[in-house]
């Protein structure tokens, strides 16, 4: 599991020898911290970042292997599996890149819909 890799970042970086040491700095009971190295809970989004900056990870990664870990559904786990190694093969970088631009022309194309109905009703 990913959020295990990043609790163990976290500890290493801090020089930590124990996880009580991890919950205290993320203001949780110890034993979420067991919790979620055995799967039964999961980091949220706000604890993730702040490991993830603590640790000098790419926020964007972390959120992203952390919602493969969450998947329920076998069919999602398995999209997830295929996102996860296309990041590894290709450099995060390179994804991150491509899902802007994916988003920015998704931002462009609703922009000239909107336009083009406007001109519509003028």
């Amino acid at each position: 599991m990913y959020q295990i890799k990043l609790l163990d970042s976290y500890k290493t970086a801090k020089n930590y020898v124990q996880d009580k040491q991890i919950a205290a700095d993320l203001g949780i009971p110890q034993q979420r911290i067991s919790e979620m190295r055995t799967g039964k809970r999961y980091l949220s989004d706000k604890e993730a970042i702040f490991l993830a900056e603590a640790t000098n990870i790419d926020p964007h990664e972390v959120l992203i292997f952390l919602a493969a870990d969450r998947a329920k559904d076998f069919k999602a786990q398995r999209i997830w599996q295929d996102i996860t190694a296309k990041l590894r093969n290709q450099g995060f970088e390179g994804l991150v890149l491509g899902l802007t631009g994916i988003f920015a022309l998704n931002t462009l194309i609703t922009q000239c819909a909107l336009h083009r109905v406007w001109l519509i009703s003028v």
